[in-house]
């Protein structure tokens, strides 16, 4: 027993500094320094109420905020038909395939793919050369630097943190429950809503949690796919840090946009009547 408890502590230990060093401890430092004035010493809350006072950041949190909520949206309506068809519909070794083909994107990397949108998307992109060449148009359709192409963007690269945890869930249900609910005269539609989608919630949850964390911390798809059209927060934070090197300003700007987007996950699992700790499950 003595071992095992050694291995085990061993084993906990690089998780514990990485936790420590790498997370808990730069973000206590930043902490502190959204609370200090760019030059100087003291304390003060100048760098918090100059996001209230200047209406192009809060303006440009709303915009990330219900952009981030709808991209979330979108990827549950376009992911869960396709963990469904994984999980229920394809034999299990073909489900095997065509989910590692869903890993892509992440071998990848998002600065690659999200040029790769860049190719389809562009003036003289692939789609409208296509359409083109066709005869369906004279000049090029606006498919790129926007709010569109953006959201494409987002969507595109957030959807297998939606897709995993529905397939989770999904995994455990029981097959012959969905037979016993259509032998007895329940229609499809019935079934969808009164068996699978309360027993995949928790996946539901947990996938839409980890895809608006991580859409409306996004940078890079923003920034090149939206053009400067499309305000998102994280720019503003990138032009604190980076641009005006006002670091004090950027790290109150970063625990804003963590504060309220953590609000934001609470509210939701309030009205859904989920319990967090049941999500992780």
């Amino acid at each position: 027993m003595e071992n095992n408890k050694k291995v085990f502590y061993i084993l906990l230990a690089p998780v514990l500094l990485w936790l420590v060093f790498l997370i808990i401890v730069p973000h206590i430092e930043l902490l502190i320094s959204s609370f200090k004035p760019n030059s100087g010493d003291g304390f003060t809350l100048e760098n918090y109420s100059a996001f209230f006072a200047d209406k192009i950041y809060w303006k440009t949190f709303i915009n990330t905020t219900l952009y981030a909520i709808g991209v979330t949206l979108l990827a549950f309506v376009v992911s869960f038909p396709i963990a469904f068809y994984l999980t229920k519909v394809v034999s299990r070794k073909y489900a095997s395939f065509l989910t590692l083909l869903l890993l892509i994107p992440l071998w990848i990397g998002e600065l690659v793919t999200i040029y790769g949108w860049v190719t389809l998307l562009g003036d003289n992109g692939v789609i409208n050369e296509s359409l083109k060449f066709i005869g369906l148009i004279d000049k090029p359709l606006p498919l790129l630097y926007n709010n569109i192409s953006m959201t494409i963007g987002l969507l595109y690269m957030s959807m297998l943190f939606m897709i995993v945890p529905i397939m989770t869930t999904l995994e455990s249900l029981d097959d012959a429950m969905i037979e016993a609910a259509s032998d007895l005269g329940a229609s499809k539609w019935t079934i969808f809503r009164r068996i699978v989608i309360p027993h995949s919630m928790p996946g539901i949850i947990n996938g839409s949690i980890i895809v608006f964390m991580l859409v409306i911390g996004d940078y890079v798809a923003p920034n090149i796919l939206g053009g400067k059209s499309s305000l998102w927060f994280t720019e503003q934070i990138y032009n604190q840090f980076l641009s005006t090197f006002n670091w004090s300003q950027g790290a109150a700007f970063g625990f804003l946009l963590l504060g309220i987007s953590s609000i934001t996950i609470w509210m939701a699992l309030r009205l859904s009547g989920q319990k967090l700790d049941k999500v992780g499950e």
